[in-house]
């Protein structure tokens, strides 16, 4: 099934990986939202799904898979971008770009493969494994795995993918 399948990393374990796999083992991790919110390079993207009024959804059974920009990701977007699709005008497309960040179901790197993979925002994500690192989109790279929720499983990526169908350009003027 094209919606289960992700690109799968060799890379080692990054000290975040570790720290949130271990701090998992303790006790329930808690939901999609409970885990970013938990964390501090994921302060952006709880500012932006509770912007967007995707907490309840991302706290809901799931299972998904998240593809979860750091702030650093954030922070690299086009000057005055993130502003922008933070404004109340502009949530439905705030939407459609996190939702290009999730795939339905639960999806470890064990089981990620090279193709395109369809997310719930409807437009499929390219997925590649150069050298054996995870590249969505040619743009974003996958630099932690398997940090595990209740409710699924986050990959920690370095950039914020952003659907075809969405012009930023549109954004910014």
């Amino acid at each position: 099934d094209e919606a289960t399948e992700v690109a799968t990393t060799s890379a080692a374990a990054t000290p975040m990986e570790s720290a949130m796999a271990s701090e998992s083992a303790m006790q329930d991790p808690g939901t999609i939202v409970d885990v970013a919110a938990g964390n501090d390079d994921f302060e952006t993207l709880v500012a932006a799904v509770t912007a967007a009024d995707l907490a309840e959804t991302l706290s809901g059974t799931g299972p998904f898979t998240v593809f979860a920009p750091t702030d650093e990701a954030f922070a690299a977007l086009p000057e005055g971008l993130l502003d922008a699709l933070l404004l109340p005008e502009n949530k439905e497309v705030l939407t459609q770009i996190l939702t290009y960040h999730v795939v339905s179901g639960e999806v470890t790197s064990d089981q990620v493969t090279a193709g395109d993979v369809a997310t719930v925002e409807g437009e499929a994500i390219t997925i590649t494994t150069p050298d054996g690192a995870v590249v969505l989109n040619d743009t974003a790279t996958v630099t932690a795995v398997d940090v595990d929720a209740s409710n699924g499983v986050i990959h920690v990526i370095d950039g914020v993918l952003v659907p075809p169908s969405v012009d930023v350009n549109a954004l910014l003027s």
